[in-house]
């Protein structure tokens, strides 16, 4: 059962990993113990957790919708209710069980409760798995901002059980394959090159222990986002853009779906910034659009996205910052970019993708 030890905690990976979640929990003697969930996770992954780990049948479990609108002052204060209700103390365990949503809310709501209590994630979908519980970032929607509002509050431990994905819809799977595909592009061209050789349809373990190690080893590096970190957010600046403005819409993007366009359209600008080569321009275009099922964004202008864009939380003042590829494996950051060459980047990703 492989195991990642961080500074302040520990990714157990592996389908025994809640065996270890367990002892972990025999070990530390917390006062109660909430298990945050969607009415998805309730159902499927649920009572796996409970059969391995009996004495969370005493838990209160908190339950929200599935979704990012989930991700939101209201439903905070919801959970900050019932954890009062309940008389949870500072030695009060949250067990965030579910997708990327649920480890940005919990780990939230975890953060500043009472000035923070202890939290863990138990990533239930591959986005969680691959990027979301991992890192230390937490997070809601604000004002119609992606994360908006956050904190950086590592788990106590983060327990990743690739069993879970058995339960999981198609179009939810891809959705965490694209964090996969970022931090190959980002960070390991010999994983990308795997990428491309193997395809989608790997084993799902070996895929999320190599996302995680490469995630690990740069948040290590620059754990509060100041530097390199910066990389991990190449894809974002667009795709966050791209997301909030369809958010609760009946055109909804999940997060990773988001993302993908988001990278190749930041990898059109990398071209325009003269950091990418025209090879590698057409090499990532074809991969990920072969890959994903990338649909056109011709129902929006630039100037629909600006806004978003401006808000984005890696700008200076005015002056918009972007992490860009400079070939499959190497990424850098910071990089000023403008209007005229994002809407550029938009068209020709309009004219490639059909």
């Amino acid at each position: 059962m492989p195991t990642i030890k961080t500074k302040h905690y520990s990714i157990v990976t592996g389908t025994n990993s809640l065996s270890s979640l367990k002892s972990f929990l025999s070990k530390n003697k917390f006062s109660a113990y909430f298990i945050l969930c969607d009415e998805n996770t309730l159902l499927y992954c649920l009572p796996t957790l409970i059969f391995a780990c009996p004495v969370l049948g005493k838990a209160e479990v908190i339950e929200i919708e599935s979704g990012e609108e989930s991700k939101s002052l209201e439903i905070c204060a919801n959970i900050w209710e019932t954890l009062t209700e309940n008389k949870a103390d500072k030695n009060a365990l949250i067990i965030n069980l579910g997708g990327g949503v649920v480890s940005d809310l919990g780990g939230f709501v975890s953060s500043v409760y009472k000035r923070g209590i202890d939290f863990i994630n138990i990533p239930t979908s591959l986005l969680a798995m691959a990027d979301a519980s991992v890192g230390g970032k937490t997070g809601i929607d604000f004002a119609g901002l992606k994360n908006n509002i956050g904190t950086f509050a590592q788990a106590k431990s983060v327990f990743v059980d690739p069993s879970f994905l058995a339960t999981l819809p198609e179009r939810h799977y891809m959705n965490g394959l694209a964090e996969i595909y970022k931090i190959a592009l980002v960070a390991d061209a010999s994983f990308w090159k795997q990428l491309q050789k193997a395809g989608p349809n790997q084993n799902a373990e070996k895929l999320v222990s190599k996302s995680i190690s490469l995630k690990h080893a740069i948040v290590l590096k620059d754990p509060f986002d100041k530097g390199i970190r910066k990389i991990l957010n190449f894809g974002h600046s667009i795709g966050h853009a791209i997301e909030s403005y369809f958010l609760g819409s009946e055109q909804a993007l999940l997060h990773g779906e988001a993302v993908v366009m988001g990278m190749l359209i930041e990898t059109h600008l990398a071209f325009q910034k003269k950091l990418l080569s025209k090879e590698h321009l057409v090499e990532i275009y074809n991969e990920l659009s072969f890959v994903f099922d990338v649909k056109p964004l011709t129902t929006i202008n630039v100037s629909d996205l600006m806004p978003f864009i401006y808000n984005d939380k890696k700008n200076s003042k005015t002056q918009l910052l972007f992490s860009l590829i400079k070939k499959p494996g190497a990424c850098t950051f910071d990089v000023p970019v403008t209007e005229k060459q994002i809407e550029k980047a938009l068209a020709f990703f309009n004219a490639h993708i059909q």
